[in-house]
Formats: C-alpha cells, sequence, structure tokens
C-alpha cells in the first residue's frame, strides 16, 4: 500500500457542501468555560503560544493547560518560526520576540511533538483546497487555511483536540467534519 491513497482521499472528501459556509453562532460552539475542565489530550493552534506570548490569553486557557496533557505540532512550530524570519532583524523590539520564540519551542517537551504523516498531509491539502474554494480565500489566507486544515485533521488521528481562537476557520472544519474536536476561546484585547 502507498503511503498516500489518492482515490481513498477523494472518496473520502465526498461530503462537500456545494456552498458557502456560514460562521455559527458562539452558543453552538464548544467554547471554554471560566472553570477548567479535565478531558482529551490538546494539541494547541500556533495562536495559543501568540496569544499567551502577548498576553491575551484568558485565565481560562492557562487553567485548562494545567489541567490537561498538552502536545504541539511541527506545524505550530513550523508558523512560529516563519514569524521569526518575518521580523524585521533592525527593530527593536525583534530580540526580545525572538527570544520568547525561542524559550516556548525549546520548552515543547519532544516526547509531545507530533508530525502529521503522509495521509493527514495529504487529506489536509484536499481540505484546504475545498475549504478556500467554497470560502474564496485569496493569497495569506490559502496558506492559513492549510496549516489549519493539517492541524485540524492531524489532532483527529492522534486522538487530540484543537485548542484555539482561531473561531471561523475551525468553525468552518467542523462544519465540513462534523466528528473533528475543537475547544475555542476570545483572546483578551
Amino acid at each position: 500500500m502507498a503511503v498516500f491513497d489518492f482515490d481513498a482521499s477523494v472518496r473520502w472528501a465526498r461530503f462537500e457542501p456545494k456552498h458557502t459556509l456560514a460562521r455559527r453562532g458562539d452558543n453552538k460552539l464548544p467554547f471554554i468555560s471560566d472553570i477548567a475542565e479535565a478531558g482529551q489530550e490538546l494539541l494547541l493552534d500556533t495562536c495559543v503560544y501568540i496569544d499567551g506570548l502577548q498576553g491575551r490569553a484568558p485565565d481560562a486557557v492557562a487553567d485548562l493547560l494545567d489541567i490537561r496533557l498538552t502536545n504541539h505540532s511541527t506545524v505550530a512550530i513550523q508558523e512560529l518560526m516563519h514569524s521569526v524570519g518575518v521580523l524585521d532583524p533592525k527593530h527593536p523590539g525583534t530580540k526580545i520576540v525572538v527570544r520568547q520564540i525561542r524559550i516556548t519551542i525549546n520548552d515543547m517537551p519532544t516526547h509531545r511533538i507530533f508530525a502529521p504523516d503522509a495521509d493527514v498531509l495529504g487529506k489536509a491539502a484536499l481540505l484546504s483546497g475545498m475549504l478556500c474554494r467554497l470560502q474564496g480565500y485569496q493569497k495569506d489566507a490559502r496558506l492559513r487555511a492549510l496549516q489549519d486544515c493539517v492541524l485540524f485533521l492531524q489532532a483527529q488521528r492522534l486522538g487530540f483536540t484543537i485548542l484555539t481562537a482561531n473561531v471561523n476557520d475551525f468553525d468552518y472544519l467542523l462544519q465540513l467534519i462534523p466528528n473533528g474536536r475543537v475547544l475555542f476561546y476570545r483572546a483578551e484585547s
């Protein structure tokens, strides 16, 4: 058997709606509560790291991370390192940000870092292409959609729940694949 089964992936994607998806109301989505609860292991979306570094993550996120097993994806590492590459080395705040990202990545226990396999990557590319077409995503949004799809399917494959503040995109993914697991939070301003 091949590492990636093209035909099976195309059959898997037959659930596609024929219309643009509408964002559902918050009351229809799984948001974390003010009191952290035990549950499935988490896989962190990149925004969780960024919100934490910028002090925008609500206390409930820190509480949740204290009581649940937390896992990391090479996708998040890739996105954090992209940020390092994008930063202007001449800007006075760059050194501090790079140092914080270094600490964040180095603090990830290696046994809790997971890389997506070929099946997840192939299906995620197909799913993100469908999402981009349905929602009319352009340029940078297309790459972001691909990364989100990889995280979403990787979490599903591993039996984890995604923790994210990216309500719009992950709501769309839950509409396309309702058995996915996501917990949302709102970043503080």
